[in-house]
């Protein structure tokens, strides 16, 4: 474990403010996300699911729907008390991806890593949670992540004055006071956590812009993610794009792909 970028992307997670912000997220992240999904919902109907990184809560209707056999875990206390007085009617429990250990082998027949959840985590413990994965999914389960994009507009993202123009006199006065109050905090978190920074071809540890650059990710190629996988035991059966929910082939042009979302089975 990467104790550093665990405790920065923990201490992000944990904020109050942070927590409010995953509370008020409903429905898909993007397209590719809902591709993914639906990609893999009639073979999943009514079987066991397993939702990692839960947050608030955001993805319980959309993979409820597929079956009621659900858990969501996440590794942030926070997230999970708020996640469970969101949806006091499913199962959260507190727990790493790393550590599953409290499911039985050969348990699930759809995993899902959503919202670039498993970039928090150092490459040193990114094949721990996949052979994780692995071994609590069924023989031939099916398991989504996505991934940030190492040759995509993300990465190496540096805070800047941008403000979003509108002519209604109250939103603009609103969006000013938001990015006076955020933008001090981001090139601070930026300068602070710039000494994570990590690049290689293939993969790359950045700090990303999101909360305020408050966060440490991994960020992978198309190639090497897919890799990883397969070195866990995994076939990848479909890549999508975050932007249009396309599928994405192995020599397709990456570099406007934020994110991709990965359907995988177990071997």
């Amino acid at each position: 474990m990467n104790v550093e970028q665990d405790r920065v992307n923990r201490s992000t997670w944990k904020l109050p403010s942070t927590v409010r912000v995953y509370q008020r997220l409903e429905g898909w992240t993007d397209p590719g996300e809902r591709a993914a999904v639906e990609h893999v919902a009639a073979e999943a109907h009514g079987k066991p699911i397993l939702d990692i990184g839960v947050g608030a809560g955001r993805t319980i209707p959309l993979l409820r729907t597929i079956s009621p056999d659900y858990v969501g875990i996440d590794y942030t206390p926070e997230m999970v008390a708020a996640c469970r007085a969101r949806h006091p009617d499913a199962r959260i429990e507190h727990m790493d991806a790393r550590d599953l250990s409290r499911f039985e082998d050969d348990h699930f027949a759809l995993a899902v890593f959503s919202f670039n959840g498993i970039d928090a985590v150092h490459m040193d413990d990114r094949g721990r949670v996949l052979r994780e994965v692995h071994r609590v999914l069924q023989h031939g389960g099916l398991f989504i992540v996505s991934a940030h994009n190492r040759n995509g507009p993300g990465h190496g993202e540096r805070p800047r004055l941008r403000l979003d123009f509108t002519w209604n006199p109250l939103k603009l006065a609103w969006r000013t006071l938001r990015l006076a109050r955020s933008l001090p905090r981001s090139w601070l978190n930026s300068r602070r956590l710039r000494m994570l920074n990590e690049t290689h071809d293939d993969w790359s540890i950045m700090n990303c812009g999101a909360h305020d650059f408050g966060i440490v990710v991994v960020y992978t190629t198309l190639a090497e993610q897919k890799r990883q996988l397969r070195a866990a035991g995994f076939g990848v059966e479909a890549v999508y794009d975050n932007v249009a929910g396309r599928l994405v082939a192995d020599d397709a042009d990456t570099r406007a792909i934020w994110w991709l979302h990965y359907v995988a089975r177990k071997a």
